[in-house]
C-alpha cells in the first residue's frame, strides 16, 4: 500500500504541482536502521519527505489522529494503518515508554523513522526548541540520524483558497550524525546534548530563526 500510494499518487500530484528540489539524499543509507530528523512547517512536509526518500519511510503517528470518530478521522486512521505509519502515546509515564518501544521495534528490523523534534509544526515561522524523544531513540539504539530541512512548504496554503499554492520547494538532507548506545537510564542533561546537536545540525540547513522555546502543542501536526 505505501510503495502504490507513493508512486502513483504522492509523486505524481506533488512533482506536478510543485517544483522540488532536492539536496544531499545520498546522505541518507540506503539499507540498515536510520532516524531522519527534520524541521517541520506544514502537514504536507509528511508527503514531500516520503516521496523524495526512496526507502519506506515510517512516522510515529500521534494516536489523537487514530481515535477521530467522524467518518472522515477513521478514514484517516485506516489509511495510516494501511501504509504502516505506528500511533504512539505522547501522554507521558508509561504510554512514552511504550511508545520508545515501538520505534526501537522498527529500527531493530532496519527499518527508517521520519521524526519532528519540535514536536509540531511551526506556526510561527520559527524553529523551536526540540523535545528529548529522538534523543531518547538514539541512545537507545546506536543508529545513524539524517538531519534535514524542508523550505517552502509554508507558503502553500493560502486562506480562503481551495487549491494549494504553487511554491517552491527545497528539501535539504545533512551529514549523517552518530552517538553512541548508553545503556539504562540516560540523565536529563545527555539527553538534552543530543536533542540540541541534532536541532542545530538542522538549523544549519534552512534559513528559519531558531529560538530556544517549546513551539505551542495546541494542535498536533
Amino acid at each position: 500500500m505505501y510503495s502504490f500510494f507513493r508512486a502513483t499518487v504522492v509523486r505524481p500530484v506533488l512533482f506536478l504541482w510543485f517544483h522540488v528540489r532536492v539536496t544531499g539524499r545520498d546522505n541518507i543509507p540506503r539499507r540498515g536502521p536510520v532516524i531522519i530528523a527534520s524541521n517541520h512547517l506544514d502537514f504536507l512536509d509528511s508527503l514531500f519527505l516520503p516521496a523524495v526518500v526512496q526507502r519506506k519511510m515510517t512516522y510515529l503517528v500521534a494516536a489523537d489522529y487514530y481515535a477521530k470518530k467522524s467518518l472522515l478521522g477513521r478514514l484517516l486512521g485506516w489509511f495510516l494503518t494501511q501504509i504502516g505509519q505506528l500511533p504512539i502515546d505522547r501522554s507521558g509515564g508509561s504510554a512514552s515508554k511504550a511508545s520508545l518501544e515501538t520505534g526501537l521495534r522498527v529500527l531493530e528490523n532496519d527499518g527508517l523513522i521520519g521524526i519532528y523534534p519540535e514536536g509540531t509544526r511551526s506556526r510561527d515561522g520559527l524553529m523551536h526548541r526540540g523535545r528529548t524523544g529522538v534523543a531518547r531513540l538514539v541512545l537507545a539504539s546506536g543508529v545513524t540520524v539524517i538531519p534535514a530541512a524542508i523550505q517552502g512548504s509554508d507558503r502553500i496554503r493560502v486562506a480562503g483558497s481551495r487549491l494549494p499554492k504553487r511554491a517552491d520547494i527545497q528539501i535539504t538532507f545533512g551529514r549523517p550524525l552518530h552517538f553512541e548506545t548508553v545503556d539504562g537510564d540516560y540523565d536529563a542533561k545527555r539527553l538534552r546534548a543530543v536533542t540540541d546537536e541534532i536541532m542545530q545540525e538542522i538549523a544549519r540547513l534552512t534559513p528559519q530563526e531558531y529560538v530556544d522555546s517549546y513551539a505551542p502543542t495546541t494542535e498536533r501536526g
